[in-house]
Formats: C-alpha cells, sequence, structure tokens
C-alpha cells in the first residue's frame, strides 16, 4: 500500500495571510490525525488489532502536526519582531548613540564619558559596556517570547548578585473571637530563606565591516536579535533541569518524593502505575489525579509543561466520553489545551521512559522564580575573528523552585 506524504508547511515570510494560512494547515492535518486516530483505536478494539498501516499513518500524522505548530509559533514571533531597518526612525538616546557609535567603530570616548558621569565600574577591558536600557527591554521581551518557562515563570530583576527571598512555609495562627473576648497572642510564621544566585550567561555574534557600516540596519536590533535564541536555549535547558552550579537551578534537579508523602523543600510526583509508560486502560485517569494533586489554589493559573515528543503520546488520548483531552490552540499565538489548560512545549522536558518525569503540571508563576541582573553587557572584539567583528554579550540569570507546593511531575513508574 503506498504511504501518503505528509509534510509541513514551508516557512514563508511572516505576513498576515501566511500566519493564517499555516493555521489553517494546522487545523487541518488536526483533524485529519482525529480521523486516522479514531480508525486506529475502532481497530485495537475488535478482535484483530491495530493494522499496521493504520498506525503507521498516525505517527506520520502525528509528527507533522509537530512541525506545522513549530512552524506556525516561527511565523507568529517573526511576525511580532521589529524590522532592522527602514520606517521612520526614533531620535536616539545619548547612551544608545554613544552605544552605537561603539559597536559601529570602536570608538569608546562618548560611552566613558557617561559612565563617568553615572560613577559606573564597568569599561571596555573589565567586560565591555552596558547596552542601552532599549536594547535590554528588547531582549528581555524576546526571552520572554521564546524561552518556554520564563514565559510562565515570575520574573524579578536585581541590581545585586545574589536574591534571598524570605517564604512562609506555614502562616500565622488563626482563630475566631467574641467581640469582647480577649485576643491571644498567635503563633509566629515558619519562614525559609531561599537564595538565587545569577550566573553569567553569553553569547558571541559576529558581524561583516558592511553590517556595521549600513546607517539603515538598527545595530541595537540586530545584537538582541542574535542573542535571544542563544540566550533562550540555554536558558530553557538549565530552568527545567539546571544543577544550580555556573547555571540556574531547574525544577527538576529538586529532591522528589511521591505526593502523599509530600514535605516541603521536596516536589511532588504522581507515579503512572507501569514502568516507562501510561496505563493501557483509561490512561487520561492518572493525568486527572495530577491535575488534583495540585491545591485549588494553584489550579486556577496552571500549565502542563512537556516536550513533543511526550506530546505527541498525549494527543492520541480520549477521556471517558470519547472527547480527546488534547485541544488544538484556538486562534494564532495561542496555547494548546489539554483537559483545560494550557499546554507548554519545552524541549528540554525527558522524554516519556522508565522511571523519568517527563511532564509537569503547577502553577509556575507561584512556584519557579527567574533572577535577572540589571544590565546586559557588550564587549567588541575586532582580532580574534578576522574579518569579522565579534560581540562578546553577557547577562546574568538565576532561578530555582520558590514554591514546593505548586509544581507536581508525572513519573512513569511504578511506584
Amino acid at each position: 500500500m503506498k504511504q501518503e506524504t505528509i509534510v509541513a508547511p514551508e516557512l514563508k515570510s511572516a505576513a498576515d495571510g501566511d500566519v493564517a494560512e499555516a493555521f489553517d494547515d494546522f487545523m487541518h492535518a488536526f483533524d485529519e490525525f482525529k480521523q486516522a486516530n479514531d480508525e486506529r483505536l475502532a481497530q485495537i478494539e475488535s478482535r484483530f488489532g491495530a493494522d499496521g498501516v493504520t498506525s503507521d499513518k498516525v505517527e506520520r500524522i502525528n509528527q507533522a502536526l509537530d512541525e506545522q505548530k513549530r512552524t506556525l509559533d516561527t511565523l507568529v514571533r517573526k511576525q511580532a519582531r521589529p524590522p532592522l531597518g527602514g520606517g521612520e526612525p526614533a531620535v536616539p538616546s545619548e547612551h544608545k548613540a554613544a552605544f552605537e557609535n561603539y559597536v559601529r567603530r570602536g570608538d569608546e570616548r562618548r560611552l566613558q564619558a557617561l559612565e563617568g558621569k553615572a560613577m559606573s565600574i564597568g569599561s571596555g577591558p573589565d567586560g565591555g559596556y552596558l547596552v542601552p536600557p532599549e536594547t535590554e527591554a528588547a531582549i528581555g521581551a524576546r526571552l520572554r517570547d521564546i524561552s518556554p518557562i520564563r514565559s510562565i515563570a515570575s520574573v524579578r530583576q536585581v541590581s545585586g548578585s545574589v536574591l534571598k527571598k524570605p517564604f512562609a512555609i506555614g502562616g500565622p495562627a488563626v482563630g475566631w473571637v467574641g467581640e469582647t473576648d480577649a485576643r491571644p497572642q498567635t503563633a509566629a510564621s515558619t519562614l525559609a530563606e531561599l537564595q538565587f544566585p545569577t550566573m553569567e550567561l553569553y553569547a558571541m555574534p559576529a558581524a561583516t565591516a558592511q553590517l556595521l557600516e549600513d546607517s539603515v540596519v538598527d545595530i541595537d536590533q540586530w545584537i538582541a536579535q542574535e542573542v535571544d535564541a542563544a540566550f533562550a536555549e540555554q536558558e530553557g535547558a538549565a530552568f527545567v533541569a539546571g544543577a544550580g552550579t555556573n547555571k540556574p537551578r531547574g525544577f527538576l534537579d529538586y529532591t522528589t518524593i511521591a505526593e502523599a508523602s509530600w514535605t516541603w523543600d521536596k516536589i511532588g510526583y504522581v507515579a503512572t502505575g507501569v514502568d516507562g509508560a501510561l496505563p493501557a486502560s483509561d490512561p487520561s485517569d492518572v493525568l486527572i489525579d495530577m491535575v488534583y494533586a495540585l491545591k485549588a489554589g494553584y489550579r486556577q493559573n496552571a500549565s502542563w509543561v512537556m516536550n513533543r515528543k511526550s506530546q505527541a503520546a498525549i494527543r492520541k488520548i480520549k477521556d471517558a466520553d470519547g472527547n480527546y483531552i488534547w485541544q488544538p490552540p484556538a486562534a494564532v499565538g495561542q496555547k494548546a489545551m489539554l483537559m483545560g489548560f494550557p499546554l507548554v512545549e519545552a524541549e528540554d522536558m525527558p522524554d516519556i521512559g522508565s522511571d523519568e518525569m517527563a511532564i509537569a503540571f503547577g502553577d509556575f508563576g507561584r512556584g519557579y522564580l527567574v533572577v535577572d541582573r540589571t544590565g546586559v553587557s557588550v564587549l567588541r572584539d575586532p582580532y580574534s575573528a578576522k574579518p569579522y567583528v565579534l560581540f562578546y554579550t553577557t547577562k546574568r540569570v538565576g532561578g530555582g523552585v520558590q514554591d514546593f507546593d505548586a509544581i507536581k511531575l508525572l513519573k512513569f513508574g511504578t511506584a
């Protein structure tokens, strides 16, 4: 039997029509997936079992769905990205004009004068100059768009190297009293001091002399575009599984414990009961257990976090009423939904496997804290890679769990 060829749409320019066309293609592919998977499930329920051709078709459409969703997300980000040149130029600030002069020509005199006025300790030999505030804001905005955990976590800016944050593990004792009754002193809160050190993250984009000489190109925007993907990739890995040494500590690096025995400073998990897989019968029940392992106060802002391979497996599951528990985005730029909660795709989450914590669910805004030290520095290096000019760009980032009750994990194991 001849196999159908199912491919993702070609990545085009980010015109409104192209985004709408990519979204239509994605929704059409999902309809095809549902039809093929319904056929596969009907064959499984029959005494003959699923046909190999049908199962293969489902997998191919599933893979195409992943590719089309990635293409759609790329087009949406590209559409939101400001152009490198053209349009009505904004009046540059004094810092921006001085920084552009440094980047294009290596002239650092105006920057040194500005930093002298601000009593800054930074200098070229010491590690570069701070980018203008508008460029730093542009980098931060793009990171929120493309860094999956940052997009749902709390973000705090600090001026020091470490953020120390007290957290109330247990609130004060309270009680009811009559209007004229004595008010006994309440017990004190139980506090834990959490520390979030910031670590250096760097990227090193390269430019040609022609690019730097082109006055139409907004050089600040170019630097922001060049470093955002590199920063987001490194951040994403650290926020998920970073060990906390020279990088943020990821939520998967903390000690885990079965939800029934949960205690503070550990992250609770729900086991699937099957080694390396979901249960063959009523697999959605495990996901329901995971949803209700989270307290009601956290559920209203909760999100699922998993990689695309796990999402492909979840996409095939129906609930007891025969409805697919995974639903595509309702509109361009929105997230897919799983059991009524948004799904965030983080490629650094582990694949489904024996005893792997492949799926997370929780209120990451309350559960995970990203700490940004203010300031992004750029050091111009015209010597190391002639004829190119390198721009050693650094920022300091930290992160870790701040509320251990706000995140739950799904363990693909028996206990």
